[in-house]
C-alpha cells in the first residue's frame, strides 16, 4: 500500500478507513479492528475523511493516555487537557462525516434546522449498518455533540484569541503596535477577573455583565461637587473588547448563535474636553522662536516643526522612513504609508503632503527620517508633553502637541481650501463620492502655501551663530 493510501481499503465501490487499535489501548479502546465507511468512491475525498478521523482516533487514544496516567487526586489540574482533546476530537470526526460539531444542547433546541438533525441521525443509522461493529461511542458522541465544550476560563480564551482567532489582525503591526494592541485588550479581562471572577467562557451570564458594566458606572460618578466624572470611552472600550472576546471565541469553537451576555451594553459619553488648535500667532511669535529648543535632541526639535505645515500624527511624522521622503523632485513631500511590518491607523490616513515652509526646512535637516522614535510613540508623546509644559507652550488645560494637527485644519479652512483636499491631506475619510485623486502634488503645494507660517531665518541655525 502507497503511504498516502495508509489506514484506506475499498470495499465494492467505497473506500473504508480501516485501522488496528494499538496494542497499548487494546484493553481500554473495545473496539479492536476499527472500520467505517467514508461513504465516496472518490480517492481524494476519501483521503481528506481519513486524516479527519485518523486525527480523532490519535487525539482520542492521548485523552486516553492521560486519564490512566492521572491519579484522581491531580484530575482536576488536568481535566481541562482531556476535555479539550475530547471536544477536539469530536469536532474532527463530525468533520469526517460531512457535518459541523454542535453540543447537544444546540442541537435539541427548538431553533435549530429538523433536517440537519435528521441527517445527523442516519449518519449514526447508516455507521451502525457499514461498519463491521456497532458504531462507537466516540463516533455517536461526535455527531450528536455529546463532548461538552471544556471549560475554557476567560484568561485561557483571551490567550487563545490573541494567538490563534486574532491572527489576521496582528500580521502587518509592528512589535510596539502588538504590544499596544494586547495592553487595551488585556485591560478589560483583568478588570472583569478582579470584580466577577476568571469565570470559564460558557459560566459567564448576563448578571456578570451587568455586574462589569455596574462597576464601570461607579468609577464614572463623580466623586465630589465640582469635580467632571471620567469620560465613558474607556468603559466602552472595555465591554466592547469583552463583547468582541465573547463573540469570536464562540464562533471559532462553532457556537455563532449562543447569545453575548455583554449585547447593548454601553455609555453615553457626554465628556465636552476637547483639543483646542494652536492659535497661528501664538505658533509664530512663540513656538517658533529661534533657541526655543535648543536644549532639546535634534529628533524631537525637528519632528515639532516637521508637524507644523504637515498636520500629520506625531506617530506619523516619527515613523516615516528614508523611501517616504522625496526631496529631490520639483514638489518635495513625505508619503504616509503602511509598511510590511507596521500598518497605519486607517486607510483614509494614506496620503502624500507636499512639504512647505518651516517643516520643509526640518525635514531637509532629516532627510533620513527620525530612528530615535521611530516605533515609539508613548515615548515620543511623553518627551514633547513635557517640553511643552515646562517652557509653557500650551495656552490652555485643553491644549495637546495634537493641537498642531487642529491647527493645521483649521488654517486650511480658514484659508477656503477645498474641503475634499482638507480631508485628503488630514487623512480623514469622508462621505464625498470620490472623484479624481485629489489633485496633483503642484495644486496642493499651491495651496498649502497660502497657510505656511513664516518664520525667521536663524530658526535653523546653531546656537552659536545666533549668539553672535
Amino acid at each position: 500500500m502507497r503511504k498516502e493510501d495508509k489506514y484506506l481499503q475499498k470495499r465494492g465501490r467505497h473506500w473504508h478507513y480501516v485501522r488496528r487499535v494499538p496494542a497499548p489501548f487494546a484493553d481500554l479502546d473495545p473496539r479492536g479492528h476499527i472500520r467505517v465507511s467514508l461513504d465516496t468512491n472518490h480517492i481524494e475525498v476519501a483521503r481528506s475523511r481519513r486524516d479527519a478521523m485518523a486525527l480523532a482516533d490519535d487525539e482520542f487514544w492521548s485523552t486516553l493516555v492521560i486519564c490512566t496516567q492521572t491519579s484522581v487526586a491531580r484530575l482536576p489540574a488536568n481535566a481541562r487537557a482531556v476535555l479539550e482533546q475530547r471536544y477536539r476530537a469530536a469536532r474532527s470526526r463530525a468533520a469526517a462525516y460531512g457535518f459541523a460539531y454542535h453540543p447537544v444542547e444546540q442541537l435539541v433546541r427548538p431553533d435549530h434546522e429538523v433536517d440537519d438533525l435528521v441527517a445527523r441521525l442516519e449518519a449514526v443509522a447508516g455507521s451502525l449498518a457499514t461498519s463491521e461493529r456497532p458504531a462507537t461511542r466516540s463516533h455517536v458522541e461526535a455527531l450528536l455533540g455529546g463532548a461538552p465544550p471544556p471549560q475554557v476560563t476567560i484568561k485561557a480564551a483571551f490567550e487563545l484569541y490573541c494567538d490563534e482567532i486574532a491572527i489576521g489582525e496582528l500580521l502587518n503591526k509592528s512589535e510596539t503596535q502588538k504590544k499596544l494592541w494586547r495592553k487595551t485588550k488585556e485591560r478589560a479581562i483583568t478588570y472583569f477577573v478582579q470584580q466577577v471572577g476568571n469565570k470559564a467562557m460558557p459560566e459567564i451570564t448576563r448578571a456578570d455583565a451587568l455586574k462589569f458594566y455596574n462597576w464601570w458606572a461607579e468609577r464614572l460618578k463623580p466623586k465630589k461637587v465640582g469635580v467632571k466624572r471620567r469620560g465613558a470611552n474607556t468603559a466602552n472600550r472595555d465591554l466592547g473588547n469583552l463583547r468582541l472576546l465573547y463573540r469570536t471565541y464562540f464562533s471559532h469553537i462553532g457556537e455563532e448563535d449562543r447569545t453575548n451576555p455583554f449585547r447593548n451594553l454601553s455609555f453615553k459619553d457626554q465628556s465636552t474636553t476637547k483639543v483646542l488648535p494652536f492659535e497661528t500667532a501664538f505658533v509664530r511669535e512663540r513656538i517658533l522662536t529661534p533657541g526655543l529648543f535648543d536644549r532639546i535632541n535634534d529628533e524631537a526639535r525637528l519632528i515639532i516643526f516637521a508637524l507644523i505645515e504637515t498636520g500629520c500624527r506625531p506617530s506619523e511624522i516619527a515613523n516615516l522612513l528614508p523611501e517616504h521622503i522625496h526631496l529631490d523632485g520639483p514638489v518635495p513631500y513625505i508619503s504616509i504609508q503602511p509598511t510590511a511590518d507596521r500598518e497605519i491607523k486607517t486607510h483614509s490616513s494614506i496620503r502624500e503632503i507636499p512639504l512647505v515652509g518651516v517643516s520643509l526646512e526640518a525635514m531637509k535637516c532629516a532627510p533620513s527620517g527620525f530612528p530615535r522614535y521611530r516605533d515609539k510613540p508613548d515615548s515620543l508623546s511623553a518627551f514633547l508633553m513635557s517640553t511643552f509644559r515646562s517652557r509653557g507652550l500650551f495656552p490652555t488645560d485643553q491644549h495637546r502637541i495634537y493641537s498642531f494637527r487642529h491647527s493645521f485644519e483649521k488654517r486650511m479652512q480658514e484659508a477656503g481650501i477645498d474641503y475634499g483636499l482638507r480631508c485628503i491631506l488630514m487623512g480623514h475619510a469622508t462621505s464625498r463620492p470620490e472623484y479624481g485623486d485629489g489633485g496633483s502634488l503642484q495644486y496642493r503645494q499651491k495651496e498649502l502655501l497660502k497657510i505656511a507660517i513664516p518664520y525667521r531665518d536663524d530658526l535653523f541655525s546653531p546656537h552659536s551663530e545666533r549668539s553672535g
